[in-house]
C-alpha cells in the first residue's frame, strides 16, 4: 500500500498528546455500576466565560496555514500506514469548493508533516485504502457481532438516568423535516420499515457521578447510526449538554419530564434552568452557545497483526467539558 493515510471520521473530538498502550481484548466497563454522587465542585479558577468562545473549541475564520496548524498538532499517532488525527470538533471533512475543509487542506498537511510524495487521503471508503479500509471494516464489524464495543464516550447530561447502568435499545430512522436530516425514533418497526431503512439500535450506559441535576454518563454504542447516542439519552430523558439538536424532544410538566413526539418538534437552542446556568457561570446567550458535551474518550483499534492485542487509543476531555465537570462537581473515575 503507497503513501500514508489519515483517519478522519472516528476521531473527531480527539486531543493532541495521546497515550497508545495494548490492551486486554475483552476490556470494557466493569460488570459494577459507579452512581455516586461527588463532592460539589467550584469552577472559580475557571472563572465567568464573558465574551471568551468556550475554551478547546477550533476558532472562526481560521486561515489555511493557521488550520494546516492546529492539524498537524492535532496529529495522535503515526504507526505503520496510518496517521491517527484529532479531527477538531466543527471542521467539515468535505464541502463546497473554496471552503476550508479537512479535504482541502490535506495537500498542505502532508508537506507539514514531511511525507513529500506520499499525500495524506482520509480512510473511509475502499477506493482510498483498500486494504486498510477493508482491515478497519473487519474489526468493527467483527467486534458489533460480538457485543464487544470499540469506543467509549463520556457526555455530560441535562438529568440523571433513572438507572445506573444498562442498555438502551431503539429502532431508528432518518426523516427530512423542514430542510434538515433528522433521527426519528421509531415504535414497533415493521418488517417493512427495516427494509426502508429503519435500522434498530442499541448503546450500553454507565453513570459515572451524579450532581447539581446533572450526570456524567460513558456510553458505548454498539450499533452505529447517525445523532445515536443524542437520541438514545433524550429516550432516558437526560438530553446531553449543548445538545441543541433533539433537546427539545424532553418537555417538563410540574417537574415531570416526559418525550413529545419527534416529528412535531424542530431543532432548537437547548434550554437549561436558572439553577444550572448559576452553576455553570452561564448567561442564557452563552448557553445557546454551549458546545455538545459528548466526547470519544477511548476507542480499540486493530493490532498490525490479526492476532495482536486491540490498540487503545485515550483521549483527554476538552477544556470546555473540563470546565462543566468541574462546576457541577463531577469526577470522571
Amino acid at each position: 500500500m503507497d503513501g500514508r493515510r489519515v483517519l478522519g471520521r472516528f476521531w473527531s473530538g480527539w486531543r493532541r498528546g495521546l497515550g497508545v498502550r495494548p490492551v486486554p481484548e475483552d476490556a470494557g466497563f466493569g460488570t459494577e455500576a459507579r452512581h455516586q454522587r461527588q463532592p460539589r465542585g467550584s469552577c472559580q479558577r475557571s472563572g465567568p466565560l464573558g465574551d471568551q468562545p468556550f475554551a478547546g473549541l477550533l476558532p472562526k475564520n481560521l486561515s489555511r496555514e493557521e488550520l494546516v496548524d492546529a492539524l498537524r498538532a492535532a496529529v495522535v499517532d503515526r504507526k505503520g500506514p496510518l496517521v491517527t488525527l484529532n479531527k477538531p470538533q466543527g471542521l467539515p471533512v468535505t464541502g463546497k469548493p473554496g471552503e476550508l475543509t479537512l479535504f482541502s487542506v490535506l495537500p498542505e498537511l502532508s508537506q507539514s508533516l514531511g511525507l513529500r510524495e506520499q499525500e495524506l487521503q482520509v480512510v473511509r471508503a475502499s477506493g482510498n485504502c483498500p486494504q486498510t479500509a477493508s482491515r478497519l471494516q473487519k474489526y468493527f464489524t467483527h467486534a458489533r457481532r460480538a457485543q464487544r464495543p470499540t469506543a467509549t464516550y463520556c457526555a455530560v447530561t441535562d438529568g440523571i438516568p433513572a438507572a445506573s447502568e444498562g442498555k438502551i435499545q431503539a429502532a431508528l430512522k432518518l426523516e427530512h423535516i423542514d430542510g434538515v436530516n433528522l433521527t426519528v425514533p421509531v415504535k414497533a418497526p415493521s418488517r417493512k420499515d427495516i427494509l426502508e431503512g429503519v435500522k434498530k439500535t442499541l448503546s450500553h450506559f454507565r453513570v459515572v457521578a451524579t450532581g447539581s441535576g446533572c450526570a456524567l454518563v460513558q456510553l458505548q454504542p454498539l450499533t452505529v447510526f447517525s445523532s445515536q447516542l443524542q437520541v438514545h439519552m433524550v429516550l432516558q430523558l437526560c438530553p446531553v449538554l449543548g445538545d441543541h439538536m433533539y433537546s427539545a424532544r424532553v418537555g417538563t410538566v410540574l417537574g415531570q419530564r416526559f418525550l413529545l413526539p419527534a416529528e412535531n418538534n424542530k431543532p432548537q437552542r437547548q434550554v437549561l434552568d436558572e439553577a444550572l446556568l448559576r452553576r455553570l457561570h452561564l448567561t442564557p446567550s452563552q448557553a445557546a452557545q454551549l458546545p455538545l458535551h459528548l466526547h470519544l474518550h477511548r476507542l480499540l483499534l486493530p493490532g498490525t497483526r490479526a492476532r495482536d492485542t486491540p490498540v487503545e487509543l485515550l483521549a483527554p476531555l476538552p477544556p470546555y467539558f473540563s470546565r462543566t465537570l468541574q462546576c457541577l462537581g463531577l469526577r470522571l473515575q
